[in-house]
């Protein structure tokens, strides 16, 4: 029998995602889950059959079996859900930034409010499952990751776990988003006429997304420095990170790390050396490409890693995460 597995937020944009590749998922049944602020009516098809729907409420999430419920909801909302679902036996993925950092002091300075679910907080799951996967089977509380710091660590930890990085120089990661990564609610500043023909950086230096690549690559703030920027697309995220590597490290050793790190991950794709990938790469994938350009004179490198920020970034990633957390194969319904 197929397992039941509820969505919450699933009219935003990465609740939509898990939507469309759940429906491809050999062993689940999806259930979306009505929420008080997600309320819509949408035209369909005629005779076209829609999925069932239940209240967003932790008792609908039990009376109905669910074997985990996704929350594609913003982190307020999050607080207030994943506390009550994993209460009453329900496995929980959550897509918002509510659980990714392990203080409330560390949330406090980073998201500049209030975090009211503390206990949980320290006890959820932060997974990349490139790096995480073995913490995901027991958990009550998956966190998953931002894309931003996604594409950041697949790109940074194996060359920093190896030694290869001169941390003393500093690493800077220009990241560029799609619209998409800013969420489906109305903002002037994602409005067609802001955005089109137009490129902007935004929260330089202070972006929420910084902690979470420094817990993951083991860099400290003051050798990491991130822009995130809005380019006008609807999806995709590309960073090029510039960094220099200790003496004698050459183009075959970072390629070496590489491979050894990513060898049996199938969601990670390398490229030889002086070739980098572009968006189109990986546009509606669960890939993250990566490939880098070295100079051995100076010791400069270059690596630029592109994914789609709302599946290998958002549903896809939350998706490997939920099939290690119920036992079906990792690659299921994302290939």
């Amino acid at each position: 029998m197929p397992r039941r597995i509820g969505i919450i937020g699933f009219r935003g944009y990465s609740g939509a995602e898990l939507v469309q590749i759940l429906g491809r998922h050999s062993g689940v049944e999806t259930i979306l889950m009505e929420h008080r602020q997600d309320v819509e009516n949408r035209p369909e098809p005629i005779g076209r059959p829609g999925l069932r729907r239940i209240p967003a409420t932790a008792e609908a999430a039990a009376a109905e079996s669910l074997a985990l419920v996704f929350l594609a909801t913003p982190a307020e909302v999050s607080m207030d859900l994943a506390p009550k679902l994993v209460e009453k036996g329900v496995k929980t993925v959550d897509l918002s930034g509510a659980f990714r950092l392990k203080t409330v002091e560390n949330y406090a300075k980073w998201y500049k409010e209030e975090h009211v679910a503390a206990d949980l907080l320290a006890e959820a799951a932060y997974s990349v499952p490139e790096f995480h996967r073995s913490l995901v089977p027991g958990a009550r509380l998956i966190s998953n990751p931002g894309c931003y710091p996604t594409a950041a660590n697949l790109a940074l930890r194996p060359l920093v776990a190896a030694g290869l990085v001169d941390r003393s120089a500093g690493i800077v990661c220009d990241a560029k988003s799609g619209v998409s990564g800013a969420g489906r609610k109305a903002s002037l500043k994602t409005s067609f006429c802001e955005v089109t023909e137009n490129f902007s950086a935004y929260s330089i230096l202070d972006h929420r997304h910084v902690p979470e690549i420094l817990m993951t690559s083991g860099l400290e703030e003051r050798e990491f420095s991130f822009t995130a920027q809005l380019i006008p697309i609807d999806r995709g995220i590309l960073e090029t990170l510039y960094f220099r590597v200790n003496p004698g490290v050459t183009a075959e050793r970072i390629l070496d790390v590489y491979q050894a790190a990513y060898a049996q991950e199938t969601f990670v794709r390398l490229y030889k050396p002086g070739q980098v990938p572009d968006l189109h790469a990986v546009r509606r994938t669960n890939f993250c490409d990566i490939g880098f350009k070295f100079d051995a004179a100076t010791g400069r490198i270059v690596v630029v890693s592109v994914i789609d920020n709302l599946v290998k970034g958002a549903a896809g990633q939350a998706i490997q995460n939920m099939n290690l957390a119920l036992g079906f194969p990792e690659q299921e319904s994302l290939l």
